[in-house]
């Protein structure tokens, strides 16, 4: 007779996250983030059911800049009740618009360009960047950054731009993003808000950080890969989607 000590399964122990991006402890890179003292506020909206933590970036982003807020959630009745504080005027602040215009239909020059309100690019880019007090930035998938801008009306007073990325997302094969131009929301506000304040070691310093991460999980897909799973990958010929281990 077997002794059911012996047969009594034994439940892994739970693996820790972070306190502050809330990855898995294998997965996180806070220990090595470097500290920026931003001029411009950022304020990153993030829609409750974005599920990507192990390659999600918001939190990460809000811990490098002393003027950041992140808030989770789908409609806020004002800017000023997302940030907590008061904004005396919503135009001085930026919002990423994701809408169909795209800098390269539009041959525009510069990574960052403000649009109309019929999306066209606007007259006196210098002033009207220049005057801008913060950017607000959706997180999420593409559906879901489609939902927070509709949820949120208060968004149509702000400035809208759209970003024009000298280069595509550090993604890769990790991750797929629905267009050319888009990118992890650590790599838009490197670009955003290096762009703005015309500092370079905003985006150094974010870019290398997100090096770091996307390096992080690449190690931990061998060694724990519940925790890292590869991407799933297209079947071209039945136009389904598989995983690469099947």
């Amino acid at each position: 007779m077997s002794n059911p000590a012996e047969t009594t399964a034994v439940a892994p122990e739970p693996i820790p996250e972070c306190p502050h991006c809330q990855k898995p402890m294998p997965l996180c890179i806070c220990d090595s983030v470097t500290p920026i003292e931003n001029r411009l506020g950022l304020l990153i909206l993030q829609h409750p059911q974005e599920q990507d933590r192990a390659l999600g970036t918001a939190r990460l982003t809000a811990k490098h800049f002393s003027k950041a807020t992140l808030r989770v959630g789908l409609s806020w009745p004002s800017l000023s009740k997302a940030l907590g504080h008061p904004v005396e005027n919503a135009a001085r602040w930026a919002v990423l618009y994701l809408g169909s215009a795209r800098a390269a239909d539009l041959e525009a020059e510069g990574e960052i360009l403000a649009l109309t309100r019929k999306g066209e690019i606007a007259e006196n880019q210098r002033a009207i960047l220049g005057k801008l007090e913060g950017v607000v930035l959706l997180d999420g998938t593409w559906s879901q950054a489609k939902a927070l801008w509709w949820r949120n009306p208060w968004m149509l007073k702000c400035q809208r731009v759209i970003l024009n990325p000298a280069r595509p997302s550090r993604y890769g094969r990790l991750r797929r993003e629905p267009r050319k131009d888009g990118l992890s929301t650590i790599e838009a506000a490197a670009t955003i808000l290096a762009g703005l304040e015309r500092r370079p070691d905003i985006a150094e310093t974010l870019n290398a950080s997100f090096e770091r991460l996307l390096t992080r999980y690449r190690e931990v897909q061998a060694e724990m890969p519940e925790l890292a799973p590869k991407p799933a990958v297209k079947d071209r010929r039945r136009g389904v989607r598989r995983s690469k281990r099947a």
